[in-house]
């Protein structure tokens, strides 16, 4: 059975990069987190995922995005270098599918994600447990295109 997908777009706020969220919820469906780390503190981040879904990334300019890493240095936390804007983090294991979690304040549709987040703290997670998790919860990656 082939499920539906509703395409949100979304990107920084310069135009530099571009997602295509291929979700198999309605906006105001989407399971929305709000992180405890600083980063996330300070960004205002809201971040969803769907592991039925998929994410496809557009790079207009790649020299301009920065790839932020810190802690256990296991996603890139995708920013525009132009403008500033924090909108996903990726993580590039070695031999499989790449996979990601979203700002959904980077999406056009952020208005309509209105449901409450809940607030998570991942400082416990060895980096195992950290990609396991996000292996069976964030969004597959279907295209980088630079």
């Amino acid at each position: 059975m082939h499920s539906q997908h509703f395409p949100l777009r979304g990107g920084c706020h310069c135009g530099n990069l571009k997602l295509i969220f291929n979700s198999t919820k309605t906006p105001n469906q989407l399971a929305v987190r709000t992180c405890a780390c600083s980063f996330c503190r300070k960004h205002g981040t809201r971040s969803t995922s769907d592991p039925n879904g998929n994410l496809q990334i557009q790079m207009m300019n790649p020299e301009q995005v920065i790839r932020y890493r810190f802690g256990m240095y296991t996603a890139d936390f995708l920013i525009c270098g132009g403008c500033g804007v924090y909108v996903a983090a990726l993580m590039q294991p070695e031999t499989q599918q790449s996979f990601a979690t979203i700002n959904v304040n980077a999406l056009d549709c952020a208005h309509l994600v209105s449901q409450d987040s809940i607030t998570v703290d991942y400082d416990g997670e060895t980096m195992r447990s950290r990609q396991e998790r996000r292996l069976r919860a964030w969004t597959p990656v279907v295209s980088i295109s630079k």
